[in-house]
């Protein structure tokens, strides 16, 4: 007998956000844990969260260079791996305080430290379960013209400088705009019945004199419109009286 297989939904990494997850302006950054770099522009983006608080979100997408930092893409697969459990900000910070010592073995460590007890956790990355993961983002980066780490984006926008003031400058610019866009209503359908319907009919043919606009409600449609509609009704009414032939009388024989 054949046994289904359990299907287990992964976490991707562009689903995991730090700060205000309903916020309109996204920071993200491609970045990788091995870099000196990166671990400093994380400090920026942690100033940043503060200033921001409630008006920003923030994305880290991985982006291992590893032809220069050969240990990147499994740190990568390991901060994706605590993601699932709901750990992967933990971890982030954890990864950046201890790049220069990312084996296997200490990852596995680091995730007991970030809160993580998955007891297949070093199996996952000797499998690396969470490569296709990483890799995507990594393919992801290189269509969005990311060719070096840190690379920052704001709402979509490329960052140019990776300095606290030039993504400053970039979240105050997508403010900006955020509050250009204009607001959309919602339109909530309205439902009549079959006599409202008739109603909103007459009124429409045969509006009031000097109205500028349809009456709104059935009120005012009714007040406005029942003397002018009773007038039609008594012209329609006269003229098929009129119109009725006369009764045949019958001849006696």
């Amino acid at each position: 007998m054949a046994f289904k297989k359990e299907v287990v939904e992964i976490i991707e990494p562009r689903d995991i956000f730090v700060g205000n997850a309903k916020a309109e302006i996204t920071l993200e950054e491609f970045g990788e844990y091995e870099s000196e770099v990166c671990a400093n522009a994380n400090e920026i983006v942690k100033k940043l969260l503060i200033e921001y608080d409630g008006v920003i979100r923030f994305n880290f997408r991985h982006f291992p260079l590893t032809n220069i930092h050969q240990r990147s893409l499994k740190a990568g697969e390991a901060a994706v791996a605590t993601g699932q459990e709901g750990k992967f900000w933990e971890m982030h910070n954890i990864l950046f305080a201890n790049r220069k010592n990312l084996g296997t073995t200490s990852l596995k460590l680091y995730s007991k430290e970030a809160g993580v007890n998955n007891k297949r956790f070093l199996d996952d990355l000797v499998n690396a379960t969470y490569g296709w993961q990483v890799q995507g983002d990594l393919r992801e980066g290189i269509n969005r013209g990311v060719k070096t780490v840190p690379t920052f984006f704001v709402n979509g926008e490329r960052v140019e400088k990776n300095t606290y003031e030039d993504i400053k400058k970039g979240i105050e610019e997508a403010i900006k705009n955020v509050k250009k866009k204009p607001k959309v209503t919602k339109v909530v359908p309205v439902v009549m019945d079959e006599e409202e319907v008739v109603e909103t009919k007459v009124a429409l043919k045969y509006p009031a004199k000097g109205a500028v606009k349809p009456p709104k409600t059935k009120k005012e449609i009714v007040k406005t419109v029942a003397p002018k509609v009773a007038k039609v009704a008594k012209k329609i009414e006269v003229k098929t009286a009129s119109a009725k032939p006369k009764a045949k009388v019958k001849q006696r024989a």
